[in-house]
């Protein structure tokens, strides 16, 4: 679907559903830091009009995503917890290779795009495999959205490289990456975990 080298074994759906308290909170927070992504990429290219007018839709989508998910909780009875470290976001951070300003705004678009493709996936993990009917549907219509962002961020990728950059190679790269951070997690209760 994104081209993820390595799936999600779907009997994390059962984890997941096992505590749905946990995923809801930690999905949450990563709608929050979504929004948050999408607010400090354009404070690094304010000049890029169109790229920010869509930065700035997807920060309102992200965090119009954590209201909801935030109306769900409170709807269930729950109390919004307090943020997650996500170690799978800080493994894939080590990543970005360093280089001048517009090299690094490219790489924080693969970073973008990669954490959007592997949420995208959970997402749809979730709605194929969860036995909550309405999460379930919840999370089918949430992956539409979150493949426009990763789709975004790759396009934006690609319009900011600098010539001699090879953005579909350094994307091949992190998606390789990724498959190996990835490996070690799908044991918990969180959208990353």
């Amino acid at each position: 679907m994104f081209r993820l080298k390595l799936p999600t074994d779907p009997r994390w759906a059962n984890i997941a559903e096992g505590n749905l308290e946990e995923i809801l909170t930690d999905h949450a927070w990563c709608e929050l830091k979504a929004a948050s992504n999408a607010i400090m990429l354009i404070n690094m290219l304010p000049e890029f009009t169109e790229i920010t007018t869509e930065l700035t839709k997807i920060a309102k989508e992200e965090l119009d995503h954590f209201e909801q998910v935030h109306e769900i909780i409170k709807a269930r009875g729950w109390v919004l917890g307090r943020e997650r470290k996500d170690s799978y976001v800080n493994d894939l951070f080590k990543f970005m290779k360093p280089g001048n300003r517009k090299h690094l705004i490219v790489e924080r678009m693969l970073f973008a795009a990669m954490i959007e493709a592997r949420s995208c996936e959970r997402f749809k993990v979730l709605s194929d495999n969860i036995q909550d009917e309405a999460l379930a549907k919840f999370y089918r219509e949430l992956m539409i959205s979150e493949a426009n962002h990763y789709t975004s961020f790759l396009q934006f990728a690609h319009e900011l490289a600098e010539e001699g950059y090879d953005v579909k190679k350094r994307w091949e790269e992190w998606l390789e990456f990724e498959a190996k951070v990835i490996a070690s997690y799908g044991k918990s209760e969180t959208i990353h975990g």
